[in-house]
């Protein structure tokens, strides 16, 4: 149980994790530019910078980001990911069948 605020946990290393949030510790420092952070996975993000690495790529366009937060809308049939509502409704007719424009 953390002392600090109460919270507990089934296992010590995710407590010991959780009080990082108290201490302000940041273990994890980045070799290019000397920015420390709490997680490893921000620092695994970060680093993403420097190497512009873009592992995330809209299913429609081909526009790829740094994170997948920057792909907000999700095909609920196939799992494709847009990064804007409207080409995902356009998407959805590949499932759908719906065809709104007449020749």
């Amino acid at each position: 149980k953390c002392q600090d605020c109460g919270k507990s946990f089934t296992e010590r290393g995710n407590l010991l994790c959780h009080q990082r949030i108290h201490t302000k510790e940041k273990p994890f420092i980045c070799t290019t530019c000397g920015k420390s952070f709490t997680w490893c996975s921000s620092l695994i993000t970060h680093r993403r910078i420097h190497t512009n690495e873009r592992p995330y790529a809209c299913s429609h366009c081909g526009k790829t980001f740094q994170r997948r937060p920057h792909l907000k809308y999700k095909c609920e049939h196939c799992g494709k990911v847009f990064t804007c509502g409207s080409n995902l409704n356009r998407h959805r007719r590949i499932h759908t069948g719906e065809k709104p424009f007449k020749c």
